[in-house]
C-alpha cells in the first residue's frame, strides 16, 4: 500500500492528509531528495504539531457557543505564580461543584500568561451551560472578560493563541521568573475529561498524490469534497515535505448545511 489518507472528523468539519507512504518511488511519483532538518524547522514543526493537537481538542470537545475567558486580578495586586496557580485551582474546583450540580461535566483548557506591563492572567475556554457566566464571576477573586470562541476567532485561531511561544515584549517580563515558573507560563493544560479524536486511516495502492494535487491546483476540487462539506482553498496546502522528500496534500473541508460551522 502506497499511499496513506488520514482524516479527522468532527461535528462540523474533517481534516484531510493524504501523502505518499511507501520507501521507494511509485507510479507518477518522484521522491524529491532529503533534507536535514536545521533547529528552526524542527522548531517550527513542533510548533505546527502543537497547535495541531489544540485544535483537534477544540474541534472534539467544544462548540462554537462555549466562552473563551480572561481570569485577571485587581489593579496593583501582586500574585507569584504559585499563588496564581492555587488561585486558578480554587476557582476550578469551585466552578466544577457548579456544573456537577447541574448534572454537568466541567471541560476546559488554560493558559496563564503574563501580560507586556508585568501582570499576570489566565486564558481559558470553558464548555457553556445556562447561567455559566454568572458561576464563573462568582467563582473568581477579581476581574472576568467572556466571549465566545467563536467571536474570538474559531478553532484554529484559538489554538495558535493557546500554544504561541512569548513575543520580544513579554520575554522581558519572563526574566523574573525561575525556570519553573517560566515553563508554567509557556504551557498549556486540559481538564483529564477531554476526548481524543481517533483519525480515520486508509490506505491506496492506485491513487496517487499527484493525481489529487493536479485537480486541486487546476481548481477542479470541490469534486473531492465529502458528501455535504465543502473544501475551504484557504485550507490547502501541497508540496514535498523536505524532511522525507515525499509529497503531501492537506485540506479542510466544512458542512454545508445543519447549522453554522467551525470558523478557520
Amino acid at each position: 500500500m502506497a499511499y496513506k489518507q488520514i482524516v479527522f472528523s468532527f461535528e462540523n468539519s474533517r481534516e484531510v492528509d493524504l501523502y505518499y507512504n511507501g520507501n521507494y518511488g511509485a507510479k507518477g511519483e518522484k521522491r524529491a531528495p532529503r533534507q536535514k532538518a536545521t533547529p528552526e524547522q524542527i522548531a517550527y514543526q513542533n510548533q505546527k504539531n502543537r497547535e495541531r493537537r489544540v485544535r483537534h481538542l477544540i474541534n472534539y470537545n467544544f462548540t462554537d457557543d462555549d466562552y473563551w475567558i480572561t481570569l485577571k486580578y485587581p489593579a496593583g495586586t501582586q500574585k507569584t505564580v504559585e499563588e496564581m496557580k492555587a488561585d486558578l485551582t480554587s476557582f476550578i474546583r469551585k466552578l466544577r461543584y457548579r456544573y456537577k450540580k447541574r448534572g454537568e461535566d466541567l471541560k476546559y483548557i488554560y493558559r496563564m500568561e503574563i501580560g507586556t506591563k508585568g501582570g499576570l492572567h489566565v486564558h481559558i475556554l470553558i464548555n457553556r451551560i445556562s447561567d455559566a457566566d454568572l458561576y464563573i464571576k462568582q467563582c473568581w477573586c477579581g476581574h472576568v472578560w467572556l466571549t465566545s470562541l467563536y467571536e474570538e476567532g474559531g478553532h484554529e485561531k484559538l489554538a495558535e493563541y493557546i500554544t504561541k511561544k512569548p513575543d520580544e515584549n513579554i520575554k522581558g517580563q519572563l526574566s523574573i521568573f525561575s525556570k519553573e515558573e517560566r515553563e508554567e507560563l509557556i504551557r498549556y493544560n486540559t481538564s483529564r475529561n477531554l476526548q481524543k479524536p481517533v483519525p480515520e486511516v486508509k490506505e491506496f495502492s492506485r491513487k496517487t498524490v499527484r493525481d489529487t494535487i493536479e485537480k486541486i491546483q487546476s481548481g477542479n476540487y470541490m469534486e473531492l469534497a465529502t458528501p455535504g462539506f465543502y473544501i475551504d482553498k484557504n485550507s490547502i496546502r501541497t508540496g514535498i515535505n523536505p524532511f522525507t522528500g515525499r509529497s503531501y496534500l492537506h485540506y479542510t473541508e466544512y458542512r454545508t448545511k445543519g447549522g453554522r460551522t467551525c470558523n478557520t
